[in-house]
């Protein structure tokens, strides 16, 4: 599933904000430092997101530009699936 421009900031602001809030009101630093990771996460995939829907839009009907528009966004997945592994284990810590 591809996303719209929109839908990508939307998404992934609403996650930066989210995350950057939780690092501001930590009093731990060690957690404050781990909540703007995932901040930045979130910064970091929107801006990859954008960087891909813009080239796939202007030169995606060159088929090695498809080609690596896709490896691209299968590295982008490896890093979402990472990232929510890593929540799991957060989560699994906490209980």
């Amino acid at each position: 599933m591809k996303l719209e421009p929109r839908e990508i900031i939307d998404t992934c602001s609403q996650h930066y904000f989210n995350w950057k809030e939780e690092a501001l009101a930590a009093k731990d630093p060690e957690k404050a430092k781990k909540y703007m990771e995932k901040a930045f996460f979130w910064l970091e995939l929107q801006n990859n997101l954008l960087i891909l829907w813009t080239i796939d839009k202007t030169m995606g009907n060159d088929p090695i530009v498809k080609e690596k528009i896709e490896l691209a966004q299968a590295n982008i997945n490896k890093k979402i699936v990472d990232y929510a592994s890593s929540i799991l284990d957060d989560i699994t810590e906490k209980y």
